[in-house]
């Protein structure tokens, strides 16, 4: 382990305007603020989320760097045409086949963030429905194959990821960090304690509104507000990984709201 290990904590996003879970008026102020800017002055990274849904130009890239302190880093959610097809054949209507187009210009977004330093990490988001199969891992795979340039960072959720050695052999061999979660617990969920599998620890905590878990929309789901016993289970989790790496990432989904 360095000497300079740290630990990275911020929110997934930082804009949130509109709805129950808005920050205005209770992390950002009533008058108007730039957000990014703002944020950056109590938190040393932030997971972007919009990149999930198209690749930011590499103008817009720009802007957000110069925006917020030399020391801050961004985490990069991947596209969702590489994790989430059916998604992305909702959202677009065309299938989601990748071509050696989409790659490069995912690569270029990201190519503004690598040359100033400020990637954290690529955060590769698999839904619940990602089980451990002959098609699961092979499209795992090809996701490490093409992103290895990067630091990166995958989520699995379906417990047959966690019932076998498949997964952690492959993050191992090629140096991903396998995100640990935190959310409400079902009888598929992937399992609450995973292997260290890179120098790298990420960790995102999604609350545990079980209640709300399946039927509720982005604002419902995640409004769930840890009590000091649970922050303090988790913070012994992050102090103990971050022991063993050189840079640990831990992430709130957008709790902010439960303030209110």
């Amino acid at each position: 382990m360095s000497d300079q290990a740290k630990i990275y904590i911020g929110t997934s996003g930082w804009s949130y305007p509109k709805g129950d879970g808005g920050w205005t008026g209770y992390f950002y102020p009533q008058y108007k603020v730039d957000e990014l800017q703002y944020y950056s002055q109590f938190f040393k990274t932030v997971e972007l989320n919009s990149s999930f849904y198209r690749p930011p130009s590499p103008a817009l890239v720009e802007k957000w760097i110069s925006r917020v302190p030399d020391d801050f880093l961004f985490t990069v959610k991947l596209w969702q045409k590489f994790t989430h097809p059916r998604m992305y054949k909702e959202a677009s209507g065309d299938d989601a086949v990748i071509a050696p187009e989409d790659i490069d210009l995912f690569y270029n977004s990201l190519e503004s963030f690598i040359k100033h330093g400020k990637l954290g990490a690529l955060l590769a988001q698999f839904p619940p429905s990602f089980k451990n199969d002959e098609i699961g891992r092979r499209i795992l795979r090809t996701v490490v194959k093409l992103f290895s340039k990067c630091k990166l960072a995958i989520e699995l959720r379906h417990r047959s990821w966690s019932d076998d050695d498949y997964a952690t052999e492959l993050f191992k061999g090629a140096a991903v960090a396998w995100v640990q979660i935190d959310e409400p617990q079902f009888s598929n969920s992937i399992a609450r304690d995973l292997p260290l599998t890179a120098n790298v620890a990420y960790f995102r905590f999604h609350g545990r509104n079980r209640e709300m878990w399946w039927k509720g929309n982005n604002e419902t789901r995640y409004k769930y507000l840890y009590s000091l016993t649970e922050i303090e289970e988790l913070a012994s989790k992050v102090k103990t990984a971050s022991n063993n790496v050189d840079q640990t990432f831990v992430f709130f989904k957008r709790q902010l709201h439960c303030l209110k």
